[in-house]
């Protein structure tokens, strides 16, 4: 819908206004792909097919997934008791919830190491079982799975809440049980905001560092990587590895909206 100045004049400045924030994110973003291709692209081709870079971009991708799939796993239910019911103590579980989002990601990497480490008895009875989490890949995942894991949950919980109690109800009085009901009904409506949560929740572990270097340094997510570089080499090491990540991230990122809009049209 077309925007006319004349009725519309604070929708005009405030799209003026508002543009702000995206011009200063793509400029920032374009400038440092724009500096690698034109200034360095033989840094960029030596990143591409140096086996390190590439296992750790795998790396980052696969720990995010996973640490997004134990959040699809344990915080749909989640979600959907704190959309349909009200209970003592609700307020506190959804304090709890949007903590992580709060805390400095690096005092959550402490918390984390002090919980997990192989000395700790919780730890112990992992490691007892080959679990490892220090500087291994259950550790990244745990760390991705703290600092991501309320994207998923406020969204699947936003998206449960759209869909109308009485549609449950009715499939119930109908003879369906509540299971039913939750598999046949309210999921598949609420299934966009489900996926969307699930993108953001994935996107999100992709780019912590502060979380991850605490219990996990080695093996090297691409974060740290950069990070590491970036110590090391300046930018000349470290910008060909970031603006790989970056084009990754926003390819793998547009694919998914594109999809999810046109399953949604469908």
């Amino acid at each position: 819908m077309k925007m006319k100045s004349r009725r519309y004049p604070l929708s005009i400045l405030f799209s003026v206004v508002g543009s702000f924030t995206i011009i200063f994110t793509v400029f920032t973003l374009l400038n440092m792909v724009a500096r690698q291709v034109i200034w360095d692209p033989s840094g960029l081709v030596d990143a591409a097919t140096d086996g390190y870079v590439l296992r750790s971009i795998w790396l980052t991708l696969y720990a995010s997934f996973l640490a997004t799939f134990i959040a699809v796993v344990f915080g749909t239910p989640l979600a959907y008791v704190l959309a349909r019911h009200d209970f003592k103590g609700k307020s506190v579980v959804e304090a709890v919830i949007d903590l992580p989002v709060i805390i400095p990601h690096s005092v959550a990497g402490i918390a984390l190491y002090t919980l997990l480490m192989s000395r700790s008895p919780v730890g112990g009875v992992f490691a007892s079982i080959g679990v490892v989490f220090e500087d291994h890949l259950p550790g990244i995942v745990a760390a991705m799975f703290f600092v991501s894991a309320s994207l998923y949950i406020n969204a699947a919980r936003d998206g449960f809440q759209s869909v109308d109690y009485r549609l449950e109800w009715v499939a119930r009085t109908l003879g369906a049980s509540q299971s039913r009901a939750f598999t046949r009904v309210t999921l598949p409506l609420a299934v966009r905001h489900l996926l969307s949560g699930a993108i953001m929740s994935w996107a999100r572990g992709i780019s912590e560092f502060g979380a991850v270097v605490m219990i996990a340094f080695y093996p090297m997510i691409a974060p740290i990587l950069i990070y590491y570089r970036f110590t090391t080499t300046g930018l000349r090491g470290s910008q060909p590895i970031a603006v790989m990540l970056i084009v990754i991230c926003l390819t793998v990122f547009l694919s998914l909206r594109v999809l999810s809009k046109r399953w949604e049209r469908g």
